[in-house]
């Protein structure tokens, strides 16, 4: 089945997937609609965050991700309507990923994960 996942900095080597933080998880939408996706990344814009690309993927290869980064997933349904949270974290993973001088060898293996998955 294909979906339609969020990313930022999309095809570039700080790639990331948009998570929403539920208490201390990270659960990755999974939208069934492109225009459900479209809908929710001109809302994340609105709240001044950077702008995503939605992409198509295929549903298995994010959930196989979502297990290997120990992050939770949920299907959005064509329709349905996903609002982003009031307020967003200050940093993200990708930005604080760009302020580190060392690579994390466990963000390398999600990113070529991610790679695999385009």
């Amino acid at each position: 089945m294909r979906v339609f996942v969020l990313l930022f900095n999309a095809r570039t080597e700080n790639e990331g997937i948009h998570t929403i933080r539920v208490g201390d998880r990270n659960r990755v939408l999974m939208f069934e609609a492109e225009d459900d996706a479209t809908r929710f990344a001109l809302m994340l814009e609105a709240q001044d965050f950077p702008s995503p690309t939605v992409e198509a993927m295929d549903a298995e290869e994010i959930k196989e991700f979502c297990e290997s980064a120990d992050y939770d997933w949920e299907l959005i349904p064509e329709g349905g309507l996903a609002l982003p949270p009031e307020t967003n974290v200050k940093e993200t993973d990708w930005q604080l990923e760009t302020q580190s001088e060392e690579p994390d060898p466990d963000l390398d293996a999600i990113r070529r994960k991610l790679e695999g998955l385009l």
